[in-house]
């Protein structure tokens, strides 16, 4: 498809760079320092003040005036009971200038800690990419499932799974072959591709990138640009719970466009 070179380079750079600030969120992915997974009996952690433990709505906090939590600009003393999402977004807690956030991955709770002073975000020196090249903003067509399926994938965390939806098998065509990627919903009117391809564990992070599709037009139309592939939080911190690709998503083509590994 006719892309002009100088107005990809443009929006690329200025995307990028606002991918670059967005990484730099004080309490962004670069701030994490720690994942503790939680169990039934009260376990206390060096970084996190209070008594954690597994409850029958979610998690338990047992904290006194003296650790410093506060939930919703309220000081936390004494029980509470947080009842985080299945997948989504945790539940925080302020403790200084760290925040605390509870988490629930594949039935499972976690407490994660970040803190701005994080190694990994003090010492960010931004993401490598691939220059911009219009080879890889690529004309494609997307066909829908009769209903959106939901689909299990596995984690980087060993016996980790995530559950996700998929609404249709996105098609697109590189030097006379043809491609298949399943693309899931990405909760925003749009679709997320989570891939791999002949580049991982090479030049780019061994896990998986994702890249966002914007909603398909009637006709099925839409396109697909590599070049805003981005790493997953794994990519960048030891303390994430990344999803893996299905296995259909994992590409023979080695597609030399987007984020690079982590130096």
């Amino acid at each position: 498809m006719a892309v002009d070179p100088q107005t990809l380079v443009h929006e690329w750079e200025s995307w990028h760079a606002e991918r670059e600030a967005r990484l730099r969120d004080p309490h962004g992915w670069l701030s994490l320092t720690a994942l503790h997974w939680l169990g039934d009996e009260p376990a206390k952690f060096e970084d996190a003040p209070g008594l954690w433990s597994v409850h029958a709505d979610g998690v338990l906090l047992c904290a006194g005036a003296g650790d410093g939590l506060s939930h919703g600009a309220e000081p936390v003393e004494g029980e509470l009971v947080l009842s985080p999402v299945e997948g989504g977004a945790g539940i925080v807690l302020s403790h200084g200038e760290r925040l605390l956030e509870v988490i629930q991955r594949g039935g499972s709770y976690a407490l994660r800690v970040r803190d701005p002073q994080a190694p990994t975000r003090t010492g960010f020196a931004g993401v490598p990419a691939f220059a911009p090249d219009a080879r890889w903003v690529l004309a494609a067509t997307f066909e829908a499932y009769e209903r959106p399926r939901r689909v299990t994938v596995g984690a980087v965390v060993p016996g980790l799974v995530h559950e996700q939806t998929a609404r249709g098998v996105l098609r697109f065509a590189l030097d006379g072959a043809v491609h298949e990627l399943t693309a899931m919903d990405a909760g925003d009117g749009g679709l997320s591709v989570l891939f791999r391809d002949a580049t991982s564990g090479v030049s780019t992070h061994g896990g998986a990138r994702s890249v966002s599709v914007p909603e398909p037009a009637d006709d099925g139309t839409v396109v697909i640009d590599f070049n805003r592939a981005v790493n997953l939080p794994c990519a960048f911190t030891d303390y994430g719970t990344c999803p893996v690709p299905p296995a259909e998503n994992v590409l023979p083509i080695a597609v030399e466009a987007g984020e690079r590994r982590p130096r």
